[in-house]
């Protein structure tokens, strides 16, 4: 017997027509969309997702258009309107946070990540195709996503994100030398000295210090640490690794090496 149902859904205005179509099918996840599309409805029960993420949105916790995407890229996903809701008791610990910025104003964003940033949480800005010009740099997401999206570009953004945060996977622990890097805890030390570092220069230490002896350059050290979307130039750069080496160097001790008209590379153990 086939079976046809008719209705309608309002697009979302980070949805293509055929995404929101295919949402429409899949509305609430219902076992009955499950099986118009003719899935496997046992193995979707097997299924383990990727990650976990946190979409974040200020209308009452309604189903996301982004929340859909982030659900057929294979992740797993709770909705929610408050950071806080983190700490509730049964919630999962997400691999990273999503925010639909259609939804949220600048200030508010400019809060989350702060506190994500607090929680050594990940945070990705999701904005539309014609909100992307009044994208406002200050809001300091770790990535920012221009929509519709594809799955894999959100799950490629995801690792990115992630990776910027929490550096490669491997040990958490760096040693070279006299210098330690923990980070999980986000500490450096130097000869027992403990060293207070920005964000962005516990990032580029973790990871030069990752892959020693490695020369990157400047617009790969750019696009690794600020993103493809960043709009300063390389000068940024060199500005972060001077006061990098201002706090970890001392006479006859340097950890940097200059690599001229190429970059930079943390030098390698002797």
């Amino acid at each position: 017997m086939i079976v046809a149902a008719k209705f309608s859904v309002n697009r979302h205005p980070f949805e293509s027509n055929t995404e929101c179509q295919t949402r429409g099918t899949l509305e609430t996840g219902s076992l009955f969309g499950i099986l118009l599309l003719g899935v496997d409805f046992h193995a979707t029960l097997r299924f383990r997702p990727l990650y976990h993420l946190f979409v974040l949105v200020n209308h009452g916790g309604a189903p996301s258009a982004l929340a859909d995407v982030v659900g057929r890229s294979g992740m797993s996903y709770q909705v929610g309107v408050e950071l806080e809701q983190l700490d509730e008791s049964g919630a999962t610990a997400p691999d990273a946070v999503l925010l639909d910025m259609s939804s949220l104003e600048d200030r508010d964003a400019r809060r989350i990540v702060e506190l994500c940033h607090d929680r050594k949480l990940p945070v990705l800005a999701a904005v539309t195709r014609e909100g992307v010009t009044g994208y406002d740099p200050a809001i300091n997401a770790d990535e920012l996503l221009v929509c519709p999206v594809s799955e894999g570009e959100l799950t490629t953004r995801v690792k990115r994100a992630m990776y910027r945060v929490r550096g490669p996977t491997g040990p958490k622990l760096l040693r070279v030398g006299d210098l330690s890097i923990d980070q999980e805890r986000y500490e450096v030390t130097v000869a027992g000295r403990r060293v207070t570092l920005t964000y962005k220069e516990f990032q580029l230490l973790v990871l030069l210090a990752s892959n020693p002896g490695r020369v990157y350059n400047r617009e790969a050290l750019l696009n690794q640490i600020w993103g493809f979307d960043y709009v300063g130039g390389t000068r940024t750069v060199d500005v972060h690794i001077r006061r990098l080496r201002s706090k970890i160097d001392s006479p006859g001790r340097s950890f940097v090496d200059t690599i001229w008209n190429v970059g930079y590379r943390f030098k390698a153990p002797a």
